[in-house]
């Protein structure tokens, strides 16, 4: 069930009024049956992976305390290990793997014939998969203790806001608060509605708008000329950003309504002054998983210079191959460990700036040189993550370095327009989640200019194309 679609409006619409009349002891279980209906929707054969995932990882992390030693415990979280990634890697990876050994056989001259395999990828597999590891992992370190209450782990594993596209949330922030069984607080219905459409503002009203500008680009480069090659590059960027973003907010703002708070996944990427801080600012919860669990585990920063290129780099690949079984992923994530890497060697072990103080025209401009090369760098990862295959991917970077085509002003203008457009309104909906802009709206007028951009987004969700969330796939 997608977020931007009438079912799910229709869904909510009925689900929260029935969860809130019901009694709070019968509360999680409803909203248990309710997250795996929103998951089935979709193909309700892949609910038993699901229901697989929170088996598993619900005994396991109830024996790790009681485990008599070390070694036992370690067997423990293999068991938890192998059965979640033999899982992932077998609906995600499986057939890209044969694929990839067939073409290195190929290219020795061996014919091996393998199968070729075309295995439906479900849902959202990544997300709760580094979910529900996180529990286990978190009880083996002795930082969490096991829940006992078999519905109320299912529920976390499965919570419906966020299930399939994140934020990737973590038990010792989520389970405490279903637990003791949500309640909407005073607030909570006005900060999630405000959350939701600011989701479907950036979704709905310019992510879905820029689709049909990237994707002719991405098909056919050698149609295009150099600034529109470019143009449909940049367009890709602020695409992804409102769509994850977007998905994100609506999580958020789903979750607020039944009184829950899950974490904040965007912070401004695009305005980081290095791609350090860009990290902590795009999908945050995948960034600090990766920190937490493969990162620092690997040995962080605390074996030397080499080693911490050496693990930065294993982390981004990893984290690239993470979003999809193909080499471009792959590249992606190797882009962006080179430029961590060389940010790190170049700040000397310094820490990283992370706030644009701006004193005068003078540090304003060089924060701005700052932010537009980091964002050059980003736009270049980009190039790969959203090509289906190398090919295309030099195909629109030769393009692009060619400068072939004429210089047309209006395609230039074009593309700064809708890109000041889409920075102008992530910083107003930054402001309204602040309570900085909302404060500018009388009061009185509020549920007025709330009902008309409703009115705005339910003539897109009925009349035009319905596009799935990009990460969705992931």
């Amino acid at each position: 069930m997608l977020f931007n679609s009438i079912p799910f409006l229709v869904f909510l619409a009925l689900f929260f009024p029935a969860w809130l009349l019901l009694p709070r002891r019968f509360r999680n279980a409803f909203m248990l049956a309710g997250s795996y209906f929103f998951y089935g929707w979709w193909d309700w054969r892949f609910c038993g992976l699901l229901a697989l995932s929170t088996l598993v990882d619900y005994f396991v992390g109830a024996a790790l305390p009681g485990a008599r030693d070390r070694k036992t415990r370690k067997r423990l979280l293999l068991v938890s290990l192998a059965s979640n990634l033999t899982i992932l890697g077998t609906f995600k990876y499986l057939g890209f793997f044969v694929e990839s050994f067939q073409a290195i056989l190929e290219g020795l001259g061996i014919r091996a014939g393998l199968p070729s395999l075309r295995i439906i990828l479900p849902v959202g597999i990544s997300f709760y998969t580094f979910q529900t590891l996180s529990y286990t992992i978190d009880i083996y370190r002795g930082k969490l203790q096991p829940i006992h209450d078999f519905i109320d782990f299912a529920l976390f594993v499965s919570f419906f806001p966020q299930l399939v596209a994140g934020p990737i949330e973590r038990a010792a922030n989520l389970l405490p608060q279903l637990v003791k069984v949500p309640h909407p607080r005073e607030g909570d219905l006005t900060e999630g509605i405000k959350l939701i459409t600011m989701g479907m503002i950036m979704k709905v009203l310019l992510g879905d708008r820029l689709a049909p500008l990237v994707d002719p680009v991405f098909r056919a480069p050698g149609a295009f000329s150099s600034l529109e090659l470019f143009q449909g590059l940049l367009y890709f960027a602020l695409q992804i950003y409102c769509d994850f973003s977007g998905y994100s907010l609506i999580a958020r703002g789903t979750a607020r309504l039944f009184g829950v708070d899950v974490m904040i996944n965007f912070r401004q990427p695009y305005l980081s002054l290095n791609v350090t801080d860009f990290w902590r600012r795009w999908h945050i919860s995948l960034s600090s998983w990766l920190k937490d669990y493969l990162y620092i585990p690997l040995g962080g920063n605390r074996k030397g210079k080499a080693r911490t290129y050496f693990n930065l780099m294993v982390t981004m690949l990893l984290g690239g191959l993470w979003h999809g079984a193909n080499w471009t992923f792959v590249a992606w994530g190797g882009l962006h460990g080179l430029y961590l890497a060389a940010h790190k060697l170049m700040l000397g072990g310094r820490k990283p700036e992370t706030r644009i103080r701006v004193r005068g025209w003078k540090s304003f401009a060089w924060a701005a040189i700052r932010v537009g090369f980091t964002f050059t760098l980003v736009l270049l990862t980009w190039l790969f993550f959203r090509s289906p295959d190398f090919h295309t991917a030099f195909a629109m970077l030769s393009g692009i370095l060619s400068f072939q085509g004429t210089l047309d002003p209006r395609v230039l203008l074009a593309t700064l327009l809708v890109g000041g457009v889409v920075l102008g309104i992530d910083i107003l909906l930054y402001g309204l989640e602040r309570e900085e802009i909302l404060g500018l709206i009388p009061r009185f007028a509020r549920p007025g200019v709330i009902a008309g951009i409703w009115v705005v987004i339910l003539a897109h969700l009925i009349f035009a194309q319905e596009i799935p969330f990009i990460y969705f796939q992931f």
